[in-house]
């Protein structure tokens, strides 16, 4: 006991305590860094965008959510409000002043909630050439006037910073969710006049120089920890964007910014089309056989909307695609082994071949970063991106390392379990199981060794009612209420939902929207949440003390099938918890400082917190039977499968586990040590890196980089690791609630009072680690995510 204890104590020092190396700032999240669908430390201006959060690439059992999207910031107005409405909005614009010229593009009016149904693609190219014209004034202006204090340096600058964020954000946020040729055309065409202007504003010496002439003045240690944390984050920034260079090399690192921003871009693009354009035709039905009547209505619906207009889910004709339901149901349920393969062919080959190539984009982009590395003095790009996190490239490998083997064994033991089980079941593939395998036959032992089918629980998980047990958990927590507002904003598609956030006396605090259904012509793959406004005391209007936030969740969950309801698998309503977790750190926020309100300033490998603590609420009885009625009866989840789904929570978990390690281990490899233009190729180094996490080696056609969004078109480069680092913060948050009584109410009240008084208000205005102490009483430890995870016997052999 005392030899584990000192093996948790060690691990937890080595790998949450940063020493020296805390870093007080993560910037602003660059209010100005917004990427085409990322938000990545390699891009340009010390100001970089709010974060937005994509899950993790989850395990074979679900959520490829490979898209990190970058988000907004937005302003204010009445123009789009429904007069219907109980809720009002507003009556002056949150940060004013734009040039409406011309009046007739939605861009440059003053709006409360965005215009989202009103921006078209031909108003991009005018409203944000008019708008980066307006800036470049201000910018000017700024520089003319700054002096080293609050008034006359950061609150210009966040209204300069807001502005483009809200623009931008509108523009960006629509490409997303409403793709086209034309929107895409619009924003590569003025993305390069964005990014000048990004850089123009990041590599300002003015600013930079007032605000280390704040930190070096008398007034220094009389300003609150927010305030610090902004100005050490500005002029982290500032020196990792360039501030310092001059000449060629300032010529050449700008060069590199564009390109990079050009190249990201780029990668996301053949991703998306890459996945649309594969599609299978089946019209024989025993083709088919296994996949559920929800997967079948899905790739019939396909099929209808591609000119079978006679398909049906009974008969047929059926068009399977690589979009996440389509995929998943196949790999998990179709017993047609063919077909198993020929889809996960198609998925690890996604974008690697053609037009659509990543390949050589991504050894662009990795050389491109490494050459951006060494002009600022650093060995490597990883270094460069854990300037702004907690950790270090050795502390991150190191928490890697230790995961991997606290996993390992048991990640044998899970293979070895499908193989005796797929003998026994007869199945000729037992004694040669491959990759497309693995996810059909862990399904069939699942169900065996638990009874469970996760299609069978559809009926039990019914959107509707997933959301009112969601926002119940929500008012016991927090003491917020959480109401419909649909009318109040203007949506981008009509299954978009808007709701408010209320506080107990029944004002608002916050809004957001939920866009909940995949549209594989038109909706990147995965799930993510955004800022849409941050609470902001500078932007606030009409006399009210603070700009409310404003967030978005997107998901790419089962649609409605005729007349029945989106009917969710269980892994649906995990990730819907885990995109509310994030908007509720962004929404709760009580900063009044709004470049570190919300989710802004948190060090990027500190941000799953709250996420993947909402996912422990799945598993919590009250909760999930809350959620869990028929949708056509009303009958409760009976309490024997409640018992049967968490006694399967730490099924295949360290295979599970090792996949998030491949991935998080491959990004450092490609960030610390590869050399681009080496012999050794990419793809290589992950054949490589899987030799030490996967039990069953990648095939030798494995082109899953080509698809790896989240760090070459995302904000998650050489971070990856950021998911595991969060997830011992936040299994140890919910260890909180397992120690106050989960069955004690009140006890279960008190706690999650200091959950959002800490974690959910302090945003990035104190160090993660110091915020994680004020709520635990301690410093992190990682036995309660082994214990939860089952692999506490690992770590003791490990």
């Amino acid at each position: 006991m005392e030899k584990k204890s000192v093996v948790l104590r060690a691990l937890l020092i080595a790998n949450m305590l940063m020493a020296s190396r805390i870093i007080l700032a993560a910037s602003i999240h660059p209010l100005l860094v917004r990427r085409t669908h990322s938000l990545s430390i390699s891009i340009s201006s010390p100001h970089r965008l709010p974060k937005s959060f994509p899950c993790p690439l989850w395990s074979s059992s679900f959520s490829f959510c490979l898209h990190n999207r970058r988000k907004s910031v937005t302003s204010s107005s009445i123009h789009y409000f429904s007069s219907r409405s109980s809720h009002s909005a507003p009556s002056m614009a949150a940060f004013g002043g734009i040039d409406r010229t011309p009046q007739s593009n939605p861009l440059l009016q003053d709006f409360y909630f965005p215009p989202f149904d009103a921006v078209e693609a031909n108003h991009v190219r005018p409203g944000i050439l008019a708008l980066l014209t307006k800036l470049e004034g201000d910018l000017e202006e700024l520089e003319r006037t700054v002096e080293p204090s609050w008034p006359k340096l950061v609150e210009p600058l966040e209204k300069i910073v807001d502005r483009l964020n809200v623009v931008w954000g509108i523009v960006n946020h629509l490409k997303s969710v409403k793709d086209s040729a034309d929107l895409r055309s619009a924003i590569e065409e003025v993305q390069p006049e964005k990014v000048k202007f990004q850089l123009r504003l990041g590599q300002s010496k003015p600013i930079y120089n007032a605000f280390k002439a704040i930190r070096e003045s008398p007034e220094w240690n009389t300003l609150n920890d927010a305030r610090k944390r902004i100005v050490e984050s500005q002029i982290k920034e500032a020196l990792l964007h360039g501030v310092t260079l001059e000449g060629d090399k300032r010529d050449n690192f700008n060069k590199i910014q564009q390109e990079l921003e050009r190249l990201s871009h780029k990668f996301d693009e053949n991703v998306l089309d890459a996945t649309k354009k594969f599609e299978k035709l089946i019209v024989d039905k025993h083709e088919v056989d296994g996949l559920p009547a929800t997967a079948l209505g899905m790739a019939a619906q396909t099929a209808v909307s591609k000119g079978h207009e006679n398909a049906t889910a009974e008969n047929g004709p059926w068009i399977i695609t690589l979009d996440a339901p389509c995929y998943l149901s196949v790999m998990q349920h179709a017993k047609n082994r063919s077909l198993r393969k020929e889809v996960y062919y198609a998925y690890i080959t996604r974008a690697s071949s053609g037009e659509m190539d990543n390949t050589p984009i991504i050894d662009q982009i990795l050389k491109l970063r490494l050459e951006k590395a060494k002009i600022l003095n650093f060995n490597n790009y990883a270094e460069v991106s854990m300037e702004t996190k907690m950790a270090t490239v050795e502390k991150a490998e190191e928490l890697l390392e230790k995961l991997r083997s606290a996993s390992w064994n048991a990640a044998v033991q899970d293979v070895e379990d499908l193989q005796d089980f797929a003998k026994k079941q007869g199945a000729p593939e037992a004694n040669d199981l491959n990759h497309w395998d693995m996810s059909f036959w862990s399904e069939r032992l699942r169900e065996s060794k638990f009874d469970i089918n996760e299609e069978e629980l559809r009926p039990f998980f019914s959107l509707p009612k997933v959301m009112e047990g969601l926002f119940i958990l929500a008012k016991t927590l927090f003491d917020i209420h959480i109401q419909p507002a649909d009318g109040l904003a203007p949506v981008w598609d009509k299954d978009v939902r808007f709701y408010s956030v209320n506080n107990s006396s029944g004002s608002p605090i916050a809004y957001f929207y939920f866009d909940p259904y995949t549209r594989p012509s038109e909706k990147r793959g995965g799930a993510w949440m955004d800022e849409v406004v941050s609470r902001s005391c500078v932007l606030a209007q009409d006399g009210t003390p603070a700009r409310l936030p404003i967030a978005h969740m997107v998901c790419n969950q089962t649609p409605p099938v005729g007349e029945k309801p989106s009917l969710m698998t269980f892994r649906e309503v995990e990730t819907v918890f885990h995109e509310f977790g994030h908007a509720l750190q962004h929404m709760l926020t009580k900063q009044d400082e709004g470049l570190v309100a919300g989710i802004r300033e948190i060090e990027w490998d500190a941000v799953e917190l709250p996420s993947q603590f909402m996912e422990n609420w799945c598993y919590h009885r009250d909760t999930l039977m809350g959620i869990a009625k028929h949708y056509e009866t009303g009958e409760s989840l009976p309490e024997e499968v409640y018992l049967k789904l968490l006694a399967a929570r730490t099924f295949r978990a360290g295979s599970l586990s090792l996949r998030q390690l491949r991935f998080a281990s491959v990004d450092l490899e490609l960030h610390t040590k590869y050399v681009p233009g080496e012999p050794e190729l990419i793809f290589a180094v992950d054949q490589r890196v899987c030799k030490q996490t996967q039990v069953i080696p990648p095939l030798a056609d494995d082109k899953f980089l080509c698809s790896f969004s989240h760090i070459f078109a995302g904000g998650y480069a050489a971070g990856y690791y950021s998911y595991k680092w969060a997830e011992v913060l936040s299994a140890d948050a919910f260890s909180a609630f397992e120690d106050a009584g989960l069955n004690d109410n009140e006890a279960v009240k008190e706690t999650g009072r200091r959950f959002r008084e800490t974690v959910l208000a302090l945003g990035g205005g104190k160090a993660p680690l110091e915020v994680f102490v004020e709520f635990r009483g301690r410093e992190p430890s990682p036995e309660p995510l082994l214990r939860h995870n089952g692999l506490l016997a690992g770590l003791a052999t490990a």
